[in-house]
């Protein structure tokens, strides 16, 4: 900003918009030299040019550019299946993600090519760490890619020396991370870590590989004290072994952490971009069989490989965990470019002009396509949350500025973000020491006494609690009420009334009500 001063070049524009009474004349900016505009309009800069690296993706990974035009259309096809960035900017996997599927471009071309230039190998290392900055799921998605890699390694898809150069990349990734992070020790204590560790002392037994990752995985939570760290491996486990308590249930019970609907399969083949992944993951599949045994060209197609068994990985990710689709959907749209490949289909392409099947295909897949496209482009629509702007207003205009909040997590980021006074929990939920924080807070929509609660509040030292009246009694689900979660952290207070309601018919003598509307109650700590 200081930059485009300097050159005399306008970064931000404002205006001053009057409002009908009783709202204030607030004041309302664009450009990237608003914070909140630059915040937004990096994230669509980076996911509008991963669609021209999604191009170049299935362009060379199928040997065309039909291939290309495939993976993009696909994409848009399947929009919404294939992204939450138009709903949700500002999420950190935003961010992430194009990192990702530039590092799988790279890995593709790594496996594909016998060329040991080191070039492939630092856009990789790179690639990796800006994948894994952003977003603390990031390293479970590597640890997959490790899973797929090792099988490959073991039966002969990848030459040693090109899978060792691999591991060392990711090794060297995960210590820059680790520094950059400011020693935060996740890093060393994940999955991921863990499977890099474990590929050098396991040579073909993949059993042994696997039991390694898993024993030296929870050895080295242990010596850096992160066991209580929460990880997208916690969900997965919590959701096949059916284990619950209050921190997985908060992840479990968000519609975006429950399974994949039932009626996206059926949208995928609308679109006829699973139909045409399944057929290509058959003929891979034969194809890889028939190099298997007879001990043919084994290492000229182990991107083939690989990116099938990522397509296995992100679809049982995906069916357990419904926000994973966010990997699913455009890697099917990659795998989908294969369809152009003659490596697969050179067969039939001898029979068939090669135009005519794949123009054949893409005008199917437009009939329903287009359909999604139009639907897409009629979602128009404009934010407003008159509640929680008089309750940003109130905090800002009636409290001192070293006043503590404390409340839900993506209300206390409003107020931190719009009235900067300090908070006490945040939705940075993985880390445990602010997970132990949230859930002290959280009490409040418990059964226990409004003495004990108080008392734990005011340990951290809050001043003024943001009650929603909607958290005493939303339930997404059967089970996933705060009440229901708090009744199974908590069974010895089940039989008591909520303290929420309590709170809300009359907060004294513990609280005393100091600001209310239709949704927020801000309850002062006495």
């Amino acid at each position: 900003m200081g930059i485009m001063n300097l050159f005399g070049l306008e970064t931000k524009t404002c205006w001053n918009v009057t409002r009908i009474e009783p709202l204030n004349e607030v004041q309302s900016c664009e450009g990237l030299g608003d914070p909140a505009c630059f915040y937004v309009g990096v994230i669509f800069i980076l996911n509008g040019l991963m669609m021209g690296l999604f191009f170049m993706y299935g362009a060379y990974l199928s040997g065309t550019q039909l291939g290309g035009v495939i993976t993009v259309l696909c994409f848009f096809f399947n929009h919404g299946e294939a992204t939450r960035v138009m709903w949700t900017p500002p999420l950190r996997e935003s961010f992430s993600y194009p990192f990702l599927v530039l590092q799988m471009y790279i890995l593709t071309l790594i496996l594909r090519t016998s060329s040991y230039d080191r070039r492939p190998f630092v856009a990789l290392c790179l690639s990796n760490v800006a994948f894994m900055l952003p977003w603390q799921f990031a390293q479970f998605i590597l640890f997959t890619q490790i899973a797929s890699l090792f099988p490959m390694y073991v039966v002969g898809y990848i030459e040693p020396s090109k899978f060792q150069k691999i591991i060392y990349v990711n090794m060297i990734s995960v210590i820059l991370s680790f520094i950059l992070m400011f020693g935060n020790s996740m890093y060393l204590s994940s999955y991921y870590s863990s499977s890099l560790l474990m590929t050098w002392v396991s040579l073909i037994q993949g059993s042994a590989w696997w039991f390694g990752t898993i024993i030296l995985k929870f050895l080295t939570s242990k010596i850096l004290g992160v066991s209580d760290h929460i990880r997208l491996s916690d969900l997965i486990a919590a959701r096949i072994l059916r284990y619950t308590d209050f921190d997985t249930l908060i992840y479990t019970c968000a519609p975006e952490f429950d399974f994949m609907e039932k009626a996206t399969p059926l949208r995928y083949t609308k679109t006829l971009l699973l139909p045409v992944v399944m057929v290509i993951t058959c003929f891979i599949f034969k194809k890889i069989i028939f190099l298997f045994y007879s001990r043919k060209q084994l290492l000229e197609h182990g991107e083939l490989a690989f990116h099938t068994l990522q397509l296995l990985a992100f679809t049982a990710l995906a069916i357990l965990i419904m926000r994973l689709k966010l990997f699913l959907t455009p890697h099917m749209c990659v795998m989908a470019s294969l369809i152009c490949s003659r490596q697969l289909f050179g067969w039939l392409f001898r029979r068939v002009r090669f135009e005519n099947v794949i123009f054949g295909i893409l005008t199917v897949m437009s009939i329903q396509g287009y359909a999604n496209l139009h639907n897409q482009w009629n979602i128009i629509g404009e934010f407003n949350n008159l509640p929680q702007e008089e309750l940003l207003q109130w905090i800002k205009y009636n409290t001192t500025p070293d006043a503590v909040f404390a409340g839900a997590m993506p209300t206390m980021a409003s107020v931190k973000l719009s009235t900067l006074h300090p908070i006490v929990n945040h939705p940075h939920y993985e880390d445990a020491d602010l997970r132990a924080r949230t859930k002290i807070v959280y009490s409040t929509y418990s059964r226990k006494s409004a003495k004990e609660v108080r008392d734990k509040l005011s340990e951290l030292h809050v001043n003024y609690y943001v009650l929603e009246e909607a958290w005493c009694v939303v339930r997404t689900k059967p089970g996933c009420s705060m009440l229901e979660i708090w009744d199974v952290e908590d069974p010895s207070n089940a039989a008591n009334p909520p303290l929420c309601s309590v709170l809300l018919e009359d907060a004294r003598p513990y609280f005393t009500t100091v600001f209310q509307n239709s949704v927020y109650r801000v309850l002062k700590v006495n």
